[in-house]
């Protein structure tokens, strides 16, 4: 494909007041449909795309003027369950439905009876940029790396911050997400509670969290409830350069994630691209043995699959990890290999580039 495919139409961004709680209000997405259908009739597009579910309505109507095929793309959660009368007919009148993970893929044809030639694969690449970036903390191999860092280390009155889990030779067990109390099911929790049972056996641990959210004082009153004060650092929010440089310097990265099939209140993992990053960082991961992180986790090649509600089995899994060091390396070169291979911007790039290029069955 070549830029003269491509016709890019800038739209003027809303302004705050038609925002709230970071969604669109109503009035603010009916202009938006407005706008999208009045440039439609103008340009007459030969294909438009929804990039999210929520729009999908607004690419029927756009398509239906144009008389021209429209593509959905599926996430995750937002199509898992039963849908309003117009996010399902978008969805089903669609000419091809594009979903990031087998998962989504098989959860979409079966509570949306879409028909399979119509649904097609494309996961999501890493941002390369992420790898380039060069840590400003030092040499990896530099004892005392946390210490150097000058991130501001805040906690809440329950959990203020600990200088004994950041200096000393740590070795880094990492965690990256948000600790939202909507998304418990990333299983933040089920690793503190892992982790007594891990420090016990390796004292020199600290557990890095990264990531902010409203349930972070529970998390945070959680881990010094548990006695984890002297091994717990969490973060907040960080730059890409200090999210790389976090990577880099972990030794196992873990996020437990939970993933609950149901009609009414679905929960999970899309895809997981953190996995991704810290697999092309060639570090070996702890995940879910249920959902689409499945799919990026090798069991015993590329990291371990665990039970996601049983801190047992993940605390086992970083102890396996952490006592075989060199088991550890073997994965994670392992790791960066396999997404060199399969999610690589020039495998995502050519993946889209043969859809475009091929026709889709009518919707």
């Amino acid at each position: 494909m070549g830029e003269q495919c491509v016709r890019c139409l800038a739209r003027p961004d809303f302004p705050d007041q038609g925002r709230r709680n970071g969604r669109l209000s109503a009035r603010s997405k009916l202009r938006l449909g407005w706008q999208a259908v009045r440039e439609a009739a103008r340009w007459r597009p030969d294909l438009t795309i929804a990039t999210h579910l929520n729009l999908g309505p607004i690419a029927w109507s756009v398509a239906s003027l144009a008389r021209r095929p429209y593509w959905i793309v599926v996430y995750g959660i937002e199509a898992w369950s039963a849908l309003p009368g117009t996010k399902r007919a978008a969805l089903r009148q669609a000419d091809r439905v594009i979903v990031i993970s087998t998962f989504s893929r098989e959860q979409v044809a079966r509570r949306h009876q879409i028909n399979g030639e119509r649904l097609a694969s494309l996961p999501c690449t890493l941002d390369e940029s992420l790898l380039m970036r060069v840590a400003k903390y030092g040499d990896p191999g530099q004892r005392d790396w946390l210490s150097s860092w000058s991130l501001p280390w805040q906690g809440s009155p329950d959990f203020p911050p600990s200088q004994s889990a950041v200096t000393g030779n740590k070795r880094v067990v990492l965690t990256v997400g948000r600790m939202a109390a909507s998304e418990r099911y990333k299983g933040h929790e089920v690793v503190l509670r892992a982790l007594p049972s891990v420090v016990a056996k390796i004292p020199d641990l600290t557990y890095v969290v990264v990531g902010d959210g409203d349930d972070r004082p529970r998390l945070e009153k959680l881990a010094g409830e548990s006695e984890l004060r002297e091994h717990v650092v969490f973060t907040g929010e960080v730059s890409d350069s200090e999210l790389a440089a976090f990577y880099q310097r972990s030794e196992v990265f873990v996020l437990p994630a939970r993933t609950v099939v149901d009609d009414h209140d679905p929960k999970g993992e899309g895809f997981g691209i953190v996995f991704l990053e810290a697999m092309a960082f060639g570090k070996p991961v702890v995940g879910p043995n249920y959902g689409a992180p499945v799919e990026l986790v090798r069991d015993g090649e590329t990291g371990l699959l665990v039970d996601p509600e049983n801190p047992a089995s993940v605390g086992e899994a970083l102890l396996s990890l952490l006592t075989n060091p060199d088991r550890g390396r073997e994965m994670g070169n392992a790791g960066s290999e396999w997404v060199r291979r399969n999610y690589s911007y020039g495998s995502f790039r050519e993946r889209l580039r043969e859809m475009l290029l091929s026709p889709a069955p009518c919707g």
